[in-house]
């Protein structure tokens, strides 16, 4: 008996598919939220040494964290997108659109890694610092910070990518060259 002609199946399955449309687009939403709303709180946050050391990206003791296939992949794919658009972006030669579209194929990116992720509590909030990072960077992309260039937002997040392969184990990932 095959499912798709069994008129509840095919609702449950459309309900399924449902759910997995909400979430990732929740994810991604909280993403947004976040980048806008993360350098409010960071002000608001104490600045003694103690609370700007939990707030800092680094090693899990002198050694990368781990990851799951998800971050991994979706990583991958955002550098795949950035790293042939620095050239052109240093040179003046993207729109304001193509920075947009740029930006929103990387939100939907890190919607990804959000919605599927399965780090471990300490790499994952590792993690929520870099994906904050990137937010800040597609939010300058798209002229949501209108005192930097969308270029300079490009940049935040190919450094931001560096970083992710400074601090997490992914093999075969290569820094991006970023150049000038």
């Amino acid at each position: 008996m095959r499912f798709s002609r069994n008129p509840i199946h095919t609702k449950e399955n459309e309900l399924v598919r449902l759910i997995k449309t909400l979430s990732i687009a929740t994810a991604t939403a909280a993403v947004l939220v976040a980048s806008s709303i993360g350098p409010a709180l960071a002000q608001a946050v104490d600045h003694s040494h103690d609370a700007a050391a939990l707030h800092k990206l680094t090693l899990n003791q002198g050694k990368k964290w781990g990851t799951d296939e998800p971050l991994r992949a979706g990583m991958g794919r955002i550098r795949g997108l950035v790293e042939p658009q620095l050239s052109a972006a240093h040179n003046g030669k993207l729109t304001p659109a193509q920075y947009s579209e740029l930006a929103t194929r990387i939100e939907t990116e890190v919607g990804g890694i959000v919605a599927n992720c399965k780090l471990e509590p300490k790499a994952d909030a590792m993690l929520h610092l870099l994906i904050a990072d990137l937010g800040d960077g597609t939010s300058t992309m798209t002229g949501k910070n209108p005192k930097q260039r969308p270029a300079l937002g490009l940049v935040k997040v190919a450094k931001t990518l560096d970083q992710y392969g400074k601090h997490f184990e992914h093999p075969g990932f290569k820094p991006v060259v970023v150049g000038h």
